[in-house]
């Protein structure tokens, strides 16, 4: 795939220098990605491509020649860099509108992300990937879509508002800036063989568009098997080291710098003594208001890529021409004739933090700020509450057997800011025919659809954090089905009353009130205002989770992946607790005396 300018002819005239530039960016010191090298340049845009650089890196005994433009920029003498390129992003992890995302992107160097909506796919379905692909049209910031491959990730074991199979993902893909398969979450099914996903992944190689994996822990003869079946990235390598065997097999790793899961240090120090492999990208995946407006958005990956030991120059390719090369746009992430004029002015190469930023040769944002305002858009989605909940009882929310006591599975944490589990088991009391939890550090969680099929399901849960009080969330990756953490079933059903009224979000209650709510009620997972405003919205509700007892590092994403059924090793939705290496349904009562 090639960017075209509006008249190419008129762009090579204007590398002639038969007529004047639009813009000239002078006085820089070029970052050069082809060949690793620094040197003094200037650079002329012509209808936002770069039609020519001026340098002389080889000190050659030649006259300068003057450069003709309409606008004239001085750089300073800063290093003139690439826009990055975000090669794996849910944007509505962000919990804004395209439009507030970009505006809080932008101004941290990031030109263009590679989105896949799956979030909003699964609960609008087809009508939420076309809102995100109208809604992030002619904005500061270039989105290209995927279209989303697991809606939902696992349709056997859990509940969400649209099924896709292969003939929505095909429409999809009809759509003018969707480039390529979202994310192959279920590479159970991938290797097993599911109907569902050979298909999708036939498709996707009979229109030749890129596919994008998620591939955790997946190794060895397995791993084979995934590049076999036409995955061509992953951007779900934990641990440093088993990046090692996934970038020599061929597979794209997408470095990640998320809010809730950093791992590009870990993976550039078991990395650094290849040389700059053309497999190895940067991400942001999920992140949140406060990270992206506070730390930087791909920015803050390389900035720890470059902390860790890897050269500026390397970071600075590995997030610019590699990530654009990822998914086979050929003239984007580099400062070359030809290319899009997508660019950087950095003050140093250590934090990256831009004074001003270009997309299209075009400044956007300018000393940390975005200075285009989008034009206000409508949308019906925007205004539509999706929320379909049946009216809950305290006793569908209990765990009810009879007997004097009951050996239960439980769902266990491994850490207070992972989304990894094992599998436990214990002997609960019961009392009045439930499952006493008042003399043991168990919680219930409550899995709930919300889309109107009616199904919850009740399971058990240690590790969560909480001391005290209740959470629910419609943030609930990737289903967003309504998740409830609690001791008290009457705080449950209140914080389902008002996520419902509000049309989502996220909420706690204690001591038989709900005290606090986040809403997001556009599809329940995004809200209306700019990035700052959810920034604060969210510190309030943090706050008072983290009062509760989870004292992490983001309290109220808690419950957002308590129902994810391609995490290890056990999971809850509404349909039931699940085992997710295994891919089976698992009873919570086990035994009863």
């Amino acid at each position: 795939m090639r960017m075209e300018p509006k008249n190419r002819r008129a762009l090579v005239e204007a590398a002639l220098g038969e007529r004047p530039f639009d813009l000239l960016i002078q006085n820089v010191q070029l970052v050069n990605v082809f060949t690793g090298e620094i040197y003094p340049a200037d650079v002329g845009i012509y209808d936002g491509f770069i039609a020519h650089v001026e340098a002389n890196p080889d000190q050659e005994n030649r006259e300068k020649i003057g450069l003709d433009a309409t606008e004239v920029y001085d750089g300073q003498g800063q290093f003139l860099a690439p826009g990055f390129v975000d090669s794996h992003v849910h944007v509505e992890s962000g919990m804004m509108t395209p439009a507030h995302y970009s505006e809080v992107v932008v101004p941290h160097g990031t030109t263009t992300i590679v989105s896949d909506p799956h979030e909003i796919a699964n609960v609008l379905g087809i009508e939420g990937v076309e809102y995100m692909h109208e809604a992030s049209y002619g904005l500061p910031l270039r989105h290209y879509l995927l279209a989303p491959s697991c809606v939902p990730a696992v349709p056997e074991f859990e509940g969400a508002g649209a099924v896709f199979g292969v003939k929505e993902v095909e429409q999809l893909l009809d759509l003018e800036r969707v480039i390529g398969i979202g994310e192959v979450m279920d590479y159970p099914g991938v290797l097993g063989g599911s109907e569902r996903m050979q298909a999708i992944l036939a498709l996707a190689l009979k229109r030749d568009v890129f596919v994008q994996g998620h591939a955790p822990a997946v190794k060895g003869r397995d791993l084979s098997a995934y590049l076999c079946a036409g995955i061509e990235s992953c951007h779900e390598t934990r641990i440093g080291f088993n990046a090692r065997e996934k970038l020599r097999s061929g597979l794209i790793v997408d470095a990640r710098e998320s809010s809730m899961s950093q791992n590009a240090a870990g993976i550039v120090k078991e990395t650094l003594e290849f040389d700059s492999p053309l497999n190895l990208t940067f991400c942001t995946d999920d992140r949140e208001p406060k990270d992206l407006i506070e730390k930087g958005h791909v920015s803050h990956g390389i900035r720890k890529a470059v902390a860790g030991g890897m050269d500026p120059v390397r970071a600075i390719r590995h997030a610019t021409l590699y990530a654009a090369k990822e998914v086979a746009i050929k003239n984007l992430g580099a400062i070359a004739p030809g290319y899009t004029a997508d660019l950087q002015l950095l003050p140093d190469l250590k934090d990256f933090r831009p004074t001003a930023v270009f997309l299209e040769g075009a400044l956007v944002a300018k000393d940390g700020k975005c200075i285009v305002v989008s034009a206000k858009q409508e949308f019906a989605v925007e205004s539509r509450n999706t929320m379909k909940l049946e009216t809950l009882e305290v006793s569908e929310l209990q765990i009810h057997v009879e007997g004097r006591r009951a050996k239960c599975h439980v769902i266990e944490y491994q850490s207070l800011n992972g989304a990894r589990t094992n599998l436990g088991e214990e002997w609960i009391p019961i009392r009045d025919g439930v499952l006493d939890l008042s003399q043991t550090d168990l919680y219930y969680v409550a899995v709930v659809n919300r889309y109107g099929t009616g199904n919850l399901a009740v399971g058990l849960v240690r590790g969560f954090g909480l001391e005290t009080g209740s959470v629910g969330s419609t943030v609930a990756h990737d289903c967003h089905n309504l998740s409830l953490v609690y001791r008290d079933p009457e705080e449950a059903v209140q914080i389902a009353q008002v996520l419902q009224k509000c049309g989502g979000g996220i909420a706690y209650a204690k001591e038989k009130t709900v005290q606090g709510v986040l809403e997001l009620p556009i599809a329940g997972i995004l809200s209306a205002h700019p990035g700052g405003n959810v920034m604060k919205e969210i510190e309030i509700v943090s706050s008072g989770i983290r009062g509760m007892g989870v004292n992490n590092q983001a309290p109220h994403l808690r419950a957002a992946t308590i129902a994810l059924p391609v995490i290890p090793d056990v999971k809850m939705s509404d349909l039931g607790m699940i085992d997710v290496v295994k891919q089976e349904f698992i009873p919570v009562v086990v035994a009863v005396e």
